[in-house]
């Protein structure tokens, strides 16, 4: 290993990543050196880490490289693997402008979710395509101190479940994961929305992410909102055959969620590459080490 490894600090509304280009997959990044990597106070800070690897290089990409020439190896800030991130797709694809190996316009990235299609936009926006959600049946409920509410169980690649509720306030301070039942709808982990109406189809949220805590925006989390609220207002795109667009408010800013009648999910927001440095391989070995 070098004395000294290349990264990158970005965000999507405020949902802020480690980056690491890694091409050829030479890095063995342990969840323990993620987690003092993505440490607020004792390393460079972040929600999550993104690696950025070639998908040829990678066994968990490597079907996938002839869609795909680059894998977006996500890892929570904990340390743990997590299949998909909407805002660190956006900041994914920021990077890869940003260093040069793309340009505006289309192009596709490998994640554990699948190949996601992506469009950098001349006036610096950038959509993603989610892919389709997915509703599993069953009732799910969200607890905060004696509050409860029923929730809607919405799988964008990763599980989440989403509830209305009247005040944002209600969610507590989301330092710990809000108690969801059954456990066993949801095995893994989930990451929980809380929602209040802004206005027609416009919508805010707070989100406690599954291994990061509560974060300032989450993606996945604004797709699996807009998907369920529209569910709530009868505006289901496959039956209307119209295609559902809902405004999101988080935290660090705003996205825009469209749902396609044919299930398709289109994320758009800004993302902001705004430092790059050094990390010092030797602080890494005996932080973990």
């Amino acid at each position: 290993m070098s004395t000294r490894i290349a990264f990158l600090k970005g965000h999507g509304t405020e949902n802020d990543f480690v980056i690491v280009p890694d091409p050829e997959n030479a890095l063995d990044l342990s969840p323990a050196a993620v987690a003092a990597l993505c440490d607020r106070r004792a390393g460079i800070g972040g929600d999550g880490l993104l690696r950025v690897v070639r998908s040829a290089a990678h066994p968990e990409a490597r079907a996938m490289a002839g869609e795909a020439e680059w894998f977006m190896d996500y890892r929570n800030g904990d340390g743990s693997i997590a299949e998909m991130c909407g805002n660190g797709s956006r900041v994914f694809a920021r990077y890869l402008q940003h260093a040069g190996h793309v340009a505006e316009g289309d192009l596709a990235i490998a994640t554990r979710a699948g190949v996601k299609t992506v469009h950098i936009a001349k006036n610096g926006d950038i959509t993603i395509g989610m892919g389709r959600a997915r509703l599993p049946e069953g009732d799910v409920t969200v607890t905060v101190g004696e509050r409860s509410w029923p929730a809607r169980n919405v799988n964008m690649g990763n599980p989440h479940a989403v509830a209305f509720v009247a005040d944002l306030a209600h969610a507590g301070d989301l330092y710990t994961a809000p108690p969801v039942s059954p456990a066993s709808a949801y095995p893994d982990g989930v990451n929980v929305e809380f929602v209040v109406d802004r206005g027609p189809r416009h919508v805010a949220m707070r989100v406690h992410e599954r291994g990061s805590g509560e974060t300032r925006s989450c993606g996945t989390g604004a797709c699996a909102v807009a998907v369920a609220t529209a569910r709530r207002d009868g505006a289901d795109p496959a039956v209307t055959g119209t295609p559902a667009t809902y405004t999101v408010d988080v935290p660090g800013g705003r996205l825009v969620i469209t749902e396609r009648p044919d299930g398709e999910i289109e994320m758009t927001g800004p993302a902001v590459i705004v430092a790059e440095g050094e990390i010092d391989a030797e602080w890494l070995a005996q932080t973990f080490g």
